[in-house]
C-alpha cells in the first residue's frame, strides 16, 4: 500500500483541526458583526417586503446619445434620492442598473403615485435672488460669486463670509423693523416681469397689485414656514411660477434655513458649462467655474450688477434644484463676459456635488418610465413564505437521498451544508448595511439551486473515496488519495457555475440580478466549506473506527461497495547468494 507523502502535504493532512477552527472563527466573527450592526435579517427586496419599483430608462436628445454616460446617469440618481428623501422615505433605494437605466425602489408606506411623479420628471434648476434668510443654529461660511478669471482676494473664504455678513451694520437689514420693509419693497420690485423672459414671468402682476394680499401672504407663509420639518421642506415652494417670488428651504452644512425668493433670474438650461476646479495660484481652494450661453450671460450680468449694490442677504443669489436651495453665494460685483466662479469653503466632494447638480439643469437628459411594479406587504410576505416552502422541500428532498444512499457519510454533508447555510445568511445580513443588497425572490431561487450545487461537491468527494475503497484501498489512505481527484472536478464544476452567474449578473437588468448575484455567492462559499470544512472533517472521522473500521451503516462498508482484496506490498526477492562468493 502507498504511504501517504510526506513533507507539507503530510503537515496538512495530520493538522485538519487547523482548517476547521478557521471556519469556525470565520462563522463565530460574522455572527458577531450581523449582531453588532443591529442587522440581524437579511433586508428584503420589495417583491418580498412591499411597496413599488421604478424601472427609469435615459433617453437623449437626438444627435446628443454621448450624454448618457456614467457622470450624468450618476448626478440623475443623486437628484432622484433628494426627490424621494424629501418625500419622507428613509429606505428608497435608487440605484443605475446597466448604461441607461436606474431603478427607484420605494418601500411599503409611502405615496407611490407621488414617488412616480416626483423621479419620472426633468428637474428643475434656476437662479433667484434672496431677498431674506433664516438660519438655526450656525451655518456653514456663504460662498461667494466673482467673474473666472479675475484672481482670488487675499482674504479666505471664511473671512469674505464675515465681511459679507458684518457689511450690513447700520443698513436697513439691521433691524427687523427696517429689514421687514426692505423686504416689501424687494417683493414690490421683483414682482415685475422677470428678465427670464418666461412665460410666466410676462403675465406676471403689476407692482401696486402684488403689493397687497400676495404680498403678505407670502411674507406670513415665509414667517410660518420650519425647514427642520421634512413635510414643510418637501412642500416649499411647490407650484412657484418662475416670474413670482416664492420660499423654498436649503442645507448649510448641518444646518437648515429658509429663504424668501425673488423671481427667477436665470433658468438653469442657460448654463452652457459647469465643472469643480482647484485654484492653484490663489487661496480659493475647491470652486465651480460656470459658463452661461449667450442668452444667459446677459440675464445673469444684469442681475449681478443689481446683487452687487445690496447688502447681505439681498447681495446673494440662490440656486434652486426642485425647489430647495442648494447653495446661495453673495455677488462682489458685476460679472459679466458669461463667465463666473463660485468659491467658498468647499471640499473636493461638496465642489464636485454642486457642478453636477448645475451641469443636470443643461443635460439633454430626459427619463422614461419602462416598468412599475407594486407588491402589497401582504402578497411580499405569501411570496417570501411560498420560497421558504419550496426551500425547505428542497433541503429535505437532498436529506433524505443522502441519509439512504450514504448513510453515516450524510452526517458530513449534513454539516457541511449547515455551515454553508450559516455562512450565507451571515454574509446575507452584512451585505444589506453594506452595499444595499436586498434579498429578492429570485434571488431565494438562487440559493434554493445553490443547496444542489452544494451537495454535489459533496457526492463528487465521496463517490471518488468509495473509488479508492474499491480499489482494495482503507479509508485514510483513500481519504487523502481520492482528494486531487475529487478538488479538481469540483473547482472546474463550481468555475462554471460561478462565470453562467456573473455573465448573468452583467447582461441582466433588475430582480435577475438578485439570483445571479445569489448563485455566484453561494459558489463561492461552496469551495470554502468543502476545501477548510468537509475534508478536514471526513479525514478526522477517517480515523474513527467506525468509519475506518467500514461498518455498514457508515456508508463506506467495503463489502456493500464491492471492493478487491487489500493491495499489499510487493516485497522485491533476495538475490541469490553465489557459492563462490559464500
Amino acid at each position: 500500500m502507498a504511504a501517504p507523502k510526506k513533507g507539507r502535504s503530510a503537515s496538512a493532512q495530520s493538522k485538519p483541526g487547523r482548517s476547521l477552527a478557521l471556519i469556525l472563527i470565520a462563522i463565530a466573527a460574522l455572527t458577531g458583526g450581523m449582531f453588532a450592526s443591529g442587522h440581524t435579517t437579511p433586508r428584503l427586496g420589495i417583491d418580498l417586503a412591499g411597496g413599488t419599483s421604478i424601472t427609469l430608462r435615459a433617453v437623449a436628445e437626438p444627435g446628443q446619445e454621448s450624454a448618457i454616460n456614467k457622470t450624468n446617469m450618476d448626478t440623475a440618481v443623486e437628484i432622484m434620492e433628494r426627490r424621494v428623501n424629501g418625500l419622507g422615505v428613509s429606505e428608497a433605494e435608487v440605484q443605475t442598473q446597466g448604461d441607461k437605466n436606474i431603478i427607484v425602489n420605494i418601500p411599503k408606506g409611502t405615496n407611490s403615485k407621488e414617488a412616480r411623479d416626483q423621479v419620472g420628471t426633468t428637474a428643475k434648476l434656476y437662479f433667484r435672488p434672496v431677498l431674506q434668510r433664516e438660519a438655526v443654529g450656525e451655518a456653514a461660511p456663504t460662498p461667494s460669486a466673482s467673474p473666472s478669471g479675475t484672481g482670488t482676494p487675499s482674504a479666505s473664504a471664511t473671512d469674505k463670509a464675515k465681511d459679507s455678513a458684518t457689511s450690513g451694520s447700520g443698513t436697513p437689514s439691521a433691524t427687523a423693523t427696517s429689514q421687514g420693509r426692505a423686504v416689501t419693497d424687494a417683493l414690490k420690485a421683483d414682482s415685475t416681469p422677470s428678465a427670464s423672459g418666461s412665460p410666466e414671468a410676462s403675465g406676471s402682476p403689476s407692482p401696486s397689485s402684488t403689493s397687497g394680499t400676495s404680498t403678505s401672504g407670502l411674507e406670513k407663509q415665509y414667517a410660518a414656514l420650519n425647514c427642520a420639518d421634512p413635510k414643510q421642506r418637501a412642500t416649499a415652494g411647490q407650484g412657484a411660477k418662475q416670474g413670482e417670488p416664492t420660499v423654498a428651504c436649503g442645507q448649510d452644512g448641518k444646518v437648515w434655513s429658509k429663504f424668501l425668493l425673488g423671481p427667477v433670474d436665470v433658468d438653469g438650461t442657460e448654463i452652457k458649462k459647469a465643472q469643480a476646479t482647484f485654484d492653484t495660484q490663489g487661496a480659493a481652494g475647491w470652486q465651480v467655474d460656470m459658463t452661461f450661453n449667450s442668452a444667459g450671460a446677459k440675464k445673469f450680468a444684469s442681475t449681478t450688477s443689481k446683487l452687487a449694490q445690496q447688502t447681505s442677504p439681498q447681495n446673494e443669489f440662490a440656486i434652486v434644484l426642485d425647489d430647495e436651495v442648494v447653495s446661495h453665494p453673495f455677488v462682489q460685483g458685476a460679472i459679466a463676459g458669461g463667465k463666473a466662479q463660485i468659491s467658498g469653503s468647499f471640499t473636493q466632494e461638496e465642489a464636485q456635488s454642486l457642478s453636477n447638480m448645475l451641469s443636470y439643469g443643461a443635460l439633454p437628459l430626459s427619463f422614461e418610465e419602462d416598468s412599475v411594479t407594486t407588491v402589497t406587504a401582504a402578497l411580499g410576505g405569501e411570496q417570501l413564505h411560498a420560497g421558504l416552502i419550496a426551500g425547505a422541500i428542497g433541503l429535505g428532498l437532498v436529506v433524505i437521498y443522502l441519509l439512504v444512499y450514504y448513510r453515516g457519510l450524510s452526517l458530513i454533508a449534513l454539516l457541511s451544508l449547515l455551515v454553508s447555510a450559516a455562512l450565507t445568511y451571515t454574509i446575507m445580513a452584512l451585505l444589506g448595511p453594506t452595499i444595499g443588497f436586498a434579498l429578492n425572490l429570485p434571488a431565494v431561487c438562487g440559493a434554493i439551486v445553490a443547496i444542489g450545487i452544494t451537495a454535489d461537491s459533496f457526492i463528487v468527494y465521496f463517490e471518488r473515496v468509495r473509488d479508492e475503497i474499491r480499489e482494495g484501498r482503507s479509508l485514510r489512505p483513500a481519504v487523502e488519495r481520492a482528494w486531487p481527484r475529487a478538488r479538481r472536478t469540483i473547482l472546474v464544476s463550481d468555475f462554471v457555475s460561478f462565470l453562467a452567474a456573473a455573465v448573468l449578473f452583467i447582461v441582466t437588468v433588475g430582480k435577475v440580478q438578485g439570483f445571479a448575484f445569489t448563485l455566484g455567492l453561494t459558489t463561492l462559499l461552496d469551495v470554502v466549506v468543502v476545501f477548510l470544512f468537509t475534508k478536514p472533517l471526513l479525514t478526522i472521522l477517517a480515523r474513527t473506527k467506525f468509519f475506518a473500521n467500514g461498518h455498514p451503516w457508515s456508508g463506506l462498508d467495503p463489502k456493500r461497495l464491492g471492493a478487491k482484496p487489500p493491495l499489499r506490498r510487493n516485497r522485491r526477492p533476495a538475490s541469490p547468494v553465489d557459492p563462490k562468493e559464500a
